[in-house]
């Protein structure tokens, strides 16, 4: 969890320490010792500041290190040939400070500065630094710089010859770099923009959660005091030191729609443990239930557990740790989730039983009460960290954050869909939802379109801190009629589904009125079908991808027509040709019989029976066989292709059933009447029972 580098924490006792130190020094007359006795201070302090994890004053204290060495250019750049002995005397001690503080800088998550320093480092090319190149390039990457990034890991991995995590971390830099530059071609899947108002003010502001909606809760380690000037008096600052950090993360909320949430107030809930933090919430869905999360760092080590609060009178109630089935003695769990329909919870621990370092785990509810606790299993899960899980259920897709797979660095955000039961392999949800920095804690702004827009945490914007945006998902609108053949007028009643190809799951289905007009939201870069419908009209189908749709915010699809028919009624196929005296289909009929294997595609629950009539001319057994051969040639073209033969049957009618007359009333021959007549058809034997999302099979 990235909340353990996200507070800010500012020292001053240090400076009091190195002010008694320099006057001391100055009484003893000594002026180069206590010189060189001043110049070790700072290294010492900042030393004491890497070694206490404090990099953010230990970078304060390297910068005024390296300010003390008179080391000639020529001497830093270019540095030194490959291979050659290390440095001595103060060029060595220079480059240990560089890089201590370029490590200062990247572990306080200021890779700008980072950058700089790793690029000074690097181009000493001293073997004392092996990792240098890498870091180096861990920090272009962040800024954003993948063609650099990606140039410094394919160094890297030629000449580091260690077999540790890095030297295994290195190929996914390398395909998280290449993939970055690859997705920069794509068009992007949602608008972001950082929250107005006053949310994102002071301190770290993250995990936002929607508690109706008119009102945000988020977690945010603002100071309750404002922090001293930097030219406040030394009474001032003592009398602060006594107080401790201001810097404790809790719950805030605040009130406001889409990008604007003002008001900001802590929320009136009991205050953790000295020395405690709180936040990283969600709420049950009648609002009467929060998970939180409490956590401590001790010894470097962070120690999260989960804990329930009920509302009551419009307070909270004292936070009390989950049991066991969720907290784990000596393990962390945190970043809690509850379903819309509160059914599941889900949260992240690095509890045994677990893939790698931080999993997503889940619980199965009842009566408000987590069941044991269940791993989301490899498919979700890797060795690195899995984060902050959130559950659409309009969707059955699960949204979590992850550093352990390839995407744009940093933690990004992936997507899977699946049901609890079975997950389908994540995706990344590309830019710019994902940053090259850390991009963390989704939630919806409404539960019934959760996909629809949302908020997320990300330090895209700062050096320090999460802070908090509002998505919205881009989309685009399709927009069709659907007619009658026969009267052209707009066909009120029916019906048409839109259908996802990939997922094979039905995303809407409207009933058309009296304007005959459908109208969809669709996602890009998917692949949709229409299924227009109605008792007794042959169902029509469209493919499209919204692929076209990237740069445009409509597509307005053909007008379908929907053809009537009648059981028993035949409809006469035009254009059936036969060779002469014979059975065998003409290329050009084959070209019309297609248009029969479509319907009979797009209605899987038709039977139909295909018929072939003669003229007059021949004997009635003659043309009986003849036209019987010539409706089981257009049955044996239907099978062909894929028609099941339980659906066909072939019917030769001869010249019984004649449709024109074969002369004319004064006895001679009328070739237009036969011409008609030397016809086939076909006709619906059973009632078409409508398509459904259910009997819908991938095309």
């Amino acid at each position: 969890m990235r909340e353990r580098k996200k507070y800010t924490e500012q020292r001053n006792g240090t400076l009091m320490k190195k002010f008694t130190l320099c006057c001391l020094l100055v009484l003893t007359g000594l002026f180069y010792s206590a010189q060189a006795q001043y110049v070790y201070d700072y290294k010492h302090t900042a030393d004491v500041y890497y070694n206490a994890k404090d990099y953010y004053s230990a970078a304060q204290y390297y910068n005024k290190a390296l300010g003390t060495f008179k080391i000639k250019s020529e001497q830093v750049l270019p540095y030194a040939v490959a291979g050659a002995a290390p440095p001595t005397g103060k060029l060595k001690d220079y480059q240990q400070v560089v890089a201590r503080l370029a490590e200062s800088y990247r572990l306080y998550n200021d890779y700008g500065n980072a950058e700089t320093w790793y690029a000074q480092l690097v181009g000493f090319n001293n073997p004392q630094y092996p990792q240098a190149r890498f870091w180096y390039g861990v920090c272009l990457r962040a800024n954003g710089k993948y063609a650099e990034a990606l140039e410094q890991f394919n160094k890297f991995k030629q000449s580091y010859t260690a077999s540790d995590e890095i030297s295994t971390r290195v190929n996914l830099e390398i395909q998280t770099c290449e993939f970055a530059l690859e997705e920069e071609k794509k068009q992007p899947k949602y608008t972001i923009v950082k929250l107005s108002g006053n949310v994102n003010e002071g301190g770290a502001n993250y995990a936002p959660v929607m508690m109706d909606p008119g009102t945000l809760m988020f977690t945010s380690s603002r100071p309750e005091t404002p922090p001293l000037p930097a030219n406040a008096s030394t009474p001032e600052k003592k009398k602060q030191e006594r107080k401790g950090t201001p810097y404790v993360n809790t719950l805030y909320t605040a009130t406001g729609s889409g990008n604007d949430f003002a008001n900001s107030q802590k929320l009136p809930i009991t205050n953790p443990p000295k020395g405690y933090d709180q936040g990283v919430s969600t709420v049950s869905p009648d609002g009467k239930t929060m998970f939180l999360t409490r956590w401590t760092v001790k010894n470097g080590l962070k120690q999260a557990s989960i804990c329930i609060s009920t509302k009551q009178n419009n307070n909270w109630s004292d936070p009390q740790p989950l049991g066991s089935n969720v907290n784990v003695d000596g393990y962390n769990s945190m970043q809690p989730y509850i379903t819309a329909d509160g059914k599941y919870l889900l949260f992240t621990s690095n509890r045994p039983g677990g893939m790698g370092k931080n999993d997503i785990w889940y619980c199965l509810m009842s009566n408000g009460t987590p069941g044991s606790a269940r791993n989301m299993g490899t498919t979700i899960n890797t060795k690195d960290e899995e984060q902050a899980p959130f559950y659409d259920q309009e969707k059955n897709v699960l949204i979590f954050s992850s550093d352990g797979r390839v995407g744009y660095g940093g933690l990004d955000f992936f997507q899977s869909e699946g049901d609890f039961g079975s997950w389908s392999a994540p995706k990344n949800m590309g830019k710019p939802l994902n940053s090259a920095k850390d991009d963390i804690y989704y939630t919806a702004a409404d539960n019934t379109h959760p996909f629809a827009s949302g908020f997320i945490s990300s330090d895209r914007e700062s050096v320090c801190c999460l802070e908090i945006f509002a998505v919205k998902r881009i989309r685009k609108i399709v927009t069709g009629l659907i007619t009658d053949c026969d009267t052209h007028q707009p066909l009120a009643g029916a019906t048409v589904t839109l259908l996802d190809t990939v997922r094979q799951k039905q995303i809407d289905k409207v009933t058309l009125d009296a304007t005959g007009k459908y109208t969809f939201e669709v996602d890009p870069n998917r692949s949709y079908k229409l299924i227009a419908e109605k008792d007794n009209y042959f169902t029509k189908s469209l493919h499209f991808k919204a692929d076209g749709l990237d740069n445009a915010d409509e597509m307005q699809n053909p007008t379908l027509c929907l053809q009537h028919y009648e059981v028993e009624k035949p409809i006469i196929l035009n254009n059936i040709y036969y060779d002469f005296n014979k059975a065998t289909l003409r290329p050009e009929s084959k070209v019309v019989l297609d248009t029969v294997v479509d319907m009979l595609n797009e209605n899987p629950k038709l039977t139909i029976e295909m018929s072939a009539h003669t003229d007059s001319i021949g004997s009635d057994k003659y043309n009986m066989k003849l036209s019987q051969a010539r409706a089981q040639s257009c049955v044996d073209y239907l099978i062909s292709k894929g028609i099941s033969p339980s659906r066909l049957i072939a019917k030769g009618y001869g010249k019984s059933r004649p449709i024109a007359p074969n002369s004319l009333p004064n006895h001679k021959d009328n070739p237009e009447g036969r011409q008609m007549n030397r016809r086939t058809e076909f006709k619906v034997l059973k009632r078409q029972v409508n398509v459904t999302a259910t009997s819908y099979q991938q095309e």
